[in-house]
């Protein structure tokens, strides 16, 4: 097993120890870090983690600058050593040279990435295989169709963590496994001449050829560029013992799996056009920028407005009446326009979690300290709703008028009062 791991920091983003960044640098792609690969020796399954940080997300790229400060004003480095509860960590050195923009739509396109690196590992290995003479295998699916696949396969389980800057950052464990054409569905060990090294190779060359360019935007017509980042670090995970055993690295990613928005200091509910004034504005801080660009990006691709937050006549009753590729960012944006599951893994990775109840179920029936007679009553049926008898309405109805009477009378006296005191003003 290996792990994979890839800390890339967003162009001017404040970290422990900042390093010296020139203002307004950015990559010429929204690269997010890559992942650390992980990739799985023979037995089946070693798993390997990999760690997909954000975007940097500066969707163009900006000549260095030797000047100390950005064009606002605003220093173009950072060269302090921050605490880690510093409310300065994570959050962009100048918010007016930050493209939160390209962030969001990195976010919101971040599975479609994931989802291209993974087939091109796949094809990667399969084209190896042809080039090294290991025959593909002959498996006969449930529908007695015949198929030639290729010898290897490889599975993967991924957590998604939302960062302190807010972007999504991804940790994957990578298995290679073998084909069985008798028992599609066994773990077997992948055949001789495919290993980890080959596993890391197709990890590497992956990474640095995948990239999505998103659909055309009014605000982006040749779209945004959204791609992995260059520094790419593979770990072997050991099923034994070493540094990295598989239960560790089971325990590393379990720790994530109750993380949301709460990692950027704040959490949010669904937003809809009632809510969304509370949260977003252009001017404010980093995340109210970040949830400003989902709902400007998102919005009806026949509406044109200068801000998404801050326009009324933007606030829909409906979050699209058209369907388009960003509609979802408007729908995502408590969740600053990721909308993946934020754990996510391979059909043959592991068992469902349908498997796991059932297998809990059988076992607390079969329990030996249960009685035989014993029944276990699954089902609810809905009896009604209401008062067991009318005295009970009769007395909740009383309650509800007199409560509503007396409000209407304090609101009364209020307004009285307040006349009387503007009078005698």
């Amino acid at each position: 097993m290996v792990v994979l791991r890839l800390p890339s920091l967003p162009p001017r983003v404040r970290r422990k120890l900042c390093p010296p960044r020139s203002a307004c640098s950015g990559p010429t792609s929204l690269s997010a870090g890559m992942p650390k690969p992980c990739t799985a020796p023979p037995p089946p399954g070693s798993p390997a983690g990999w760690s997909t940080p954000p975007p940097p997300a500066a969707a163009h790229a900006r000549a260095r600058s030797t000047a100390s400060t950005c064009s606002h004003g605003q220093a173009a480095a950072c060269f302090a050593r921050h605490d880690a509860d510093d409310p300065q960590l994570g959050q962009p050195l100048c918010l007016d040279c930050y493209d939160h923009g390209h962030q969001v739509v990195w976010n919101y396109f971040s599975g479609e990435l994931w989802r291209r690196t993974k087939q091109a590992i796949d094809r990667h290995l399969a084209a190896l295989c042809r080039r090294r003479g290991i025959p593909f295998v002959r498996v006969v699916t449930a529908s007695g169709k015949v198929r030639w696949v290729p010898p290897v396969r490889v599975s993967h389980g991924k957590v998604a963590e939302m960062q302190r800057r807010a972007a999504v950052h991804f940790h994957v464990l990578l298995r290679l496994d073998g084909v069985d054409p008798d028992d599609p569905d066994a773990l077997v060990p992948p055949p001789d001449g495919i290993t980890v090294d080959e596993l890391k190779e197709a990890v590497h060359a992956a990474a640095s050829r995948i990239t999505v360019t998103t659909p055309p935007h009014p605000d982006q017509p040749e779209g945004w560029l959204v791609a992995w980042g260059e520094q790419v670090d593979v770990r072997r995970i050991n099923t034994a013992g070493g540094e990295l055993t598989d239960d560790k690295v089971a325990a590393y990613l379990a720790k994530y799996a109750t993380k949301a928005t709460e990692a950027t200091g704040h959490s949010f509910t669904r937003l809809t056009p009632a809510t969304i004034d509370d949260y977003a504005d252009l001017e404010g801080d980093h995340l109210a920028r970040l949830i400003d660009a989902c709902w400007h990006l998102g919005r009806p691709t026949h509406t044109d407005v200068a801000c998404g937050a801050t326009t009324g006549g933007d606030r829909q009753d409906s979050l699209d009446t058209k369907p388009h590729a960003y509609a979802g960012l408007r729908r995502w944006a408590h969740m600053l326009g990721f909308g993946g599951h934020f754990l996510t893994r391979a059909r043959r990775y592991s068992v469902t979690f349908g498997l796991l109840r059932d297998t809990r179920t059988t076992y607390r029936r079969s329990e030996a300290n249960d009685p035989a007679d014993t029944v276990t009553v699954g089902t609810l049926t809905y009896i009604g709703s209401g008062w067991l008898s009318e005295g009970d309405a009769l007395l909740a109805n009383t309650a509800a008028q007199q409560r509503r009477k007396g409000r209407r009378i304090g609101r009364e006296e209020l307004a009285h009062e307040a006349w009387l005191t503007g009078a005698a003003a």
